[in-house]
């Protein structure tokens, strides 16, 4: 997250959680004179609905106008994460030990910006990546420009498990002799 991005967050917080909601972090994109402003919420033990998305809206802009931290015209979105969750802390990125994540580097680490795998650990502000075959990589947080939780589509129920050989949907034929 940028600085006008942290700073935005530091006053927000307070004001969404005290709806029962978590904001899980902030894009700010300042674009000529004018910015997006996109916040991603998240409810505890349920999906987030439209009414939650709103709410925060409301109470957002509130204080937005207040306080004024953003000199230029600018948008206001309010967004669930979705299944492609972006992570913004290490406290983040530990929920979701296990899971696969896309990471984009401000700065190349081993020649790279871009990379892709599960998250292996969490030791304080360092985040460890298993990409497959090539082991562990471990990110200092500082360095991590965005990141994305990569969904399992086949888990979810939204795509069908590649077959052998990669060919999604592909099966196998079977004989009169494997018919028991």
């Amino acid at each position: 997250m940028s600085g006008k991005a942290e700073e935005i967050v530091e006053m927000l917080t307070p004001v969404v959680a005290s709806l029962g909601i978590e904001l899980l972090g902030v894009e700010f994109a300042p674009t000529g004179n004018s910015a997006m402003l996109r916040l991603y919420i998240d409810v505890e033990g349920r999906k987030v609905a439209i009414e939650d998305c709103e709410a925060v809206s409301r109470e957002v802009s509130a204080l937005l106008d207040v306080n004024d931290p953003i000199s230029s015209e600018y948008t206001l979105e309010v967004s669930s994460p979705g299944i492609d969750r972006p992570i913004f802390t290490p406290a983040q990125f530990a929920r979701l030990i296990g899971e696969q994540a896309k990471v984009t580097l401000r700065l190349p680490q081993e020649g790279r910006r871009r990379l892709q795998g599960k998250i292996v650990r969490v030791d304080g502000n360092t985040i460890v990546i298993e990409e497959t075959g090539k082991g562990e990589l471990s990110l200092a947080h500082d360095n991590i420009e965005k990141a994305r939780l990569v969904p399992d589509l086949v888990a979810l129920g939204l795509a069908i498990e590649p077959g052998p050989g990669g060919q999604r949907g592909s099966r196998r034929k079977t004989k009169e002799s494997d018919k028991g």
